[in-house]
Parts: C-alpha cells; structure tokens; sequence
C-alpha cells in the first residue's frame, strides 16, 4: 500500500480538496501510486504564520523537552521503518534494503541531535573590568524554510529537520514532489510524538514558486537547501538579498584517485557498490575515476567486472541490487553523456544502455581512456556512470581531482601513509575517504567547498545554521 499524501500546515493534515495536484508514479513500472495536493499561497502563507506562532514559545522551551519529542521520534521511525522504506521503494525506486537503511540512518541522526541538542552551551568571557560580568549565549535563529532532494527522502529532510527543531526553531519544508511519502511519514512522526502545532510544517507546489514566497517571507530567518549547483546559486542569491542566514548542500563530482599500492580488487568492489547505490543519484557517489598507469589496466578490468554483475530491477524483488532512475530526463542526461564521451574516444567496457521497456532503467556504465574534455568529466552524471582516465603521479592525480569548481566529496586509495596524507591535505573537498567510504555517521560533519556548498548537515556543526549568538555584558 501507498500512503495518502497531504500537506502538514499548523498541526493538521489537509488533503486535495479543491486544491491543484501531481500524479506521484513508480519510476520502475509507471504505475499511479497517488495523487499529491500542492499548497496555494494562502496555504503557504497559513504555514509560515503557523511556524512563526509556535516558534514564540518553541524557542523558550527546555532542551530537555525538545529532547524527548525527538527521542519519542525517533522510537516511532524505527517501528515504521519497514513502511516507510516500502513507500520510498515505490516512488524513489531505491532497492527496499538501501530504503530501510536510509530511514535507520535518520533515525541515528534523531537520537545523536536528540542527545546534542541538550548541549548547546554559551560561555563566560573574563572581564577587563572585574564588576562586569560577560557571557555569550546562543539563541534559536527563528523560523527556517527548509528545501530538500527526491534522492535521500526521509534522510536529507530529517537532518535539516532534526537540527532546526533541536536548535529551538521552526520548519517549513519544502519536500520532493517526486518522492514524497518520506515527507508525509516525518510530518506523522513527529505528530504522533507530540511535537507542538506549528513547529513542522509541510508544503509542495511548482517548486519556483513555492521557493521565491517562502525565501521571500519577512517572518523567515533560515534558508537550507540540498540539491543541484545551479538551484542553489539561485536560491542562495534570493536569500542573500533578504540578509537569510543559509546552510546550502550541494552538488559534487567526486573524484576517485587509485594508486599503483592500492589493494585493487577492494577498490574495485567497494568502489562499484558505492557507484550503484540508489543507482548513482547520489551527490557524493564517484564519479571521476583517476587511476595511475601501474595498475590502471586490472583496476578497469575487476571494476568492469563489478560493474557488470550488480542486479538491476524492481526495488522490491529480491536481490536487487540497483533500482530505476527517477526521471526520463535523468535516463536522456545519461544517454548523451555515454555518447559524447564515445565521440570523444572513450571505449565502453560495461553497460552504456537501457533496461526493459517499462521504467527508467540504465545498465551500470563503465567507460575508459575518457579524454578531460569530454563532458561527462566536466559536468555531474548523477547516474550509474563511471568515467575513467589514467595517471601518471600525484602531482597529476591532485590537478585532475581539483580541476573542477565542485568540492563536496573524494575517495583515495593507497597503502602509502606518504601519499594519503599529502592527497587528504590538498585535495579540495569537503570529505575525504581514504581506502573506504565512512560519510554518513551524525557525529561527523557533511558538507562542501567551493560550488559545492556551505554549512554542515552533520556534527555539532550542524547546529550552527539555526542558532545566533548573542553577547550579554552586566555590570
């Protein structure tokens, strides 16, 4: 079964009556899974008001009760779990296992804010002046509008979600019109553990509109955003001209630099499960592949081979390993990627093509000796597209990694401590993994650099976005 989707304004869910809508699909049958009802202005305007009204009190009340309305969450996602990663399965396309692991890794991320939120602490500062007294507190920031992505539903949202709340602010959210199931079980979450009227809020609509009126609203305070490049230029510059305090997670184009010591068989499997996983929507996925000369010929080869046995159909079939593409668009992005880079003279070593004739299904795609130019190593596939080149030492390796204006994530491999540590040291990028991929944990920090972004959705940082600091001086 498909969940009923509705918006969540001021406590309450209100469902299509009268209002304009999508249809929400399976991208793996195109089957009808339910009809989403978007939000009128007046509804975004009610949602707005409602966060606005709550955040008066929410951002006096004690750590400790944000605390338990989180960890009362929390319990509730773990027993939902399974539901909710079907409802993802049927309208992200996600296999069911990889659905289910991603609400379990939010629910992590509830239970570690759960615990931080409780200390955000301030601080005395010694006076010059001995009959004065000098403290710095951190205050909520206000009402945050908050925009997150179809690829991770219930994970992106909820660690924008989980740090406003505990922060002491309140949400409207913005969620993906494509997979919005996720959305709609977080809104019932926190409603069933109690979380006051107003602090949660969810809209949908025309995506350009729905932004602009949010962004633009006198009573918000916070902008946060995951998605690609090009829409957060966009929104950080509305918000920017509102003076919006912003947290912007954006897109990578992650290269991937193995060394002639790498254990090459451990790359090769890592490295195309981490390429496949939600079939490579995925903003951190690997994407430019840099191998030097000495192993490069048997690193293509195992990784082909990789590549080639991952099993590819319905989320919800047994053993499925990579699920469809959201959209046609995505499908077609691929498409003219492989060709280009062919044109270029790039050989195709796996895949290259579709999948069945229903569903937005792509082969797992390994092409080789792709030239700099060609526009697959410019410009993110967001696919399961791997593009691979060779070189010849670290100073080559570190201007191919940094050519790019994206700095979000990168994966090393080398047994050399030499190599990792000067590699992990000039590499422009946000997260660095050498040898494995270990991103995801709330206790880390998540972000980028350059293009790719601001703030953190991760750690203590992540706190930093919704909170303001203000000096106390008493004498």
């Amino acid at each position: 079964m498909y969940p009923e989707l509705s918006l969540y304004v001021g406590g309450r869910f209100l469902n299509g009556d009268g209002r304009p809508g999508q249809d929400v699909r399976d991208p793996a049958t195109f089957d009808l899974l339910g009809r989403l009802p978007w939000a009128t202005r007046e509804d975004v305007d009610a949602a707005l008001r409602a966060a606005h009204r709550a955040f008066q009190s929410w951002r006096r009340s004690s750590p400790m009760e944000r605390s338990e309305v989180l960890r009362k969450a929390a319990a509730l996602a773990r027993e939902r779990a399974s539901e909710i990663g079907h409802g993802i399965t049927l309208d992200n396309g996600k296999p069911l296992p990889e659905a289910v692991a991603e609400v379990l890794n939010a629910v992590e991320h509830i239970e570690w804010h759960a615990e931080e939120c409780r200390r955000i602490y301030g601080r005395v500062v010694p006076s010059r002046n001995p009959a004065v007294r000098q403290l710095v507190v951190r205050e909520p920031a206000g009402v945050c509008v908050a925009f997150s992505p179809w690829n991770f539903p219930f994970g992106q949202a909820m660690k924008k979600v989980v740090a406003a709340i505990g922060a002491g602010c309140t949400v409207v959210l913005k969620g993906p019109e494509e997979s919005p199931s996720a959305i709609v079980a977080i809104a019932r979450l926190f409603h069933d553990a109690g979380l006051p009227e107003g602090v949660f809020n969810i809209v949908w609509g025309v995506p350009s509109e729905i932004s602009r009126q949010l962004i633009e609203s006198p009573l918000v305070r916070v902008v946060s955003f995951t998605g690609s490049v090009p829409v957060g230029r966009h929104l950080a510059a509305l918000a920017g001209s509102h003076m919006k305090r912003m947290n912007m997670e954006l897109g990578g184009h992650a290269p991937v630099l193995v060394f002639d010591d790498a254990d090459v068989e451990q790359a090769a499997t890592l490295l195309a499960r981490l390429k496949t996983r939600n079939a490579g929507q995925v903003c951190v996925s690997p994407s430019r592949f840099f191998v030097q000369a000495g192993i490069h010929d048997r690193f293509v080869a195992s990784f082909a081979d990789a590549m080639r046995g991952v099993k590819v159909g319905h989320g919800l079939e047994e053993g499925v390993q990579m699920g469809p593409l959201i959209h046609e668009r995505r499908l077609q992005a691929i498409r003219e990627l492989v060709d280009d880079a062919v044109q270029a003279g790039a050989q195709v070593l796996a895949g290259g093509g579709t999948l069945g004739e229903r569903g937005h299904f792509h082969e797992p795609t390994v092409i080789a000796n792709v030239p700099q130019h060609a526009r697959v190593m410019r410009e993110e596939p967001f696919g399961p597209l791997a593009a691979l080149a060779r070189f010849d030492t670290v100073d080559d390796a570190l201007r191919l990694g940094n050519a790019l204006p994206f700095g979000l994530a990168a994966y090393v491999f080398t047994q050399s401590i030499q190599t990792s540590t000067r590699v992990a040291n000039e590499l422009e990028a946000g997260m660095v993994n050498i040898n494995h991929s270990g991103m995801a944990h709330p206790e880390l920090p998540f972000g980028g650099v350059k293009d790719s972004g601001f703030g953190s959705e991760g750690g203590t940082e992540s706190f930093d976005s919704f909170l303001v600091t203000k000096l106390i001086t008493q004498i």
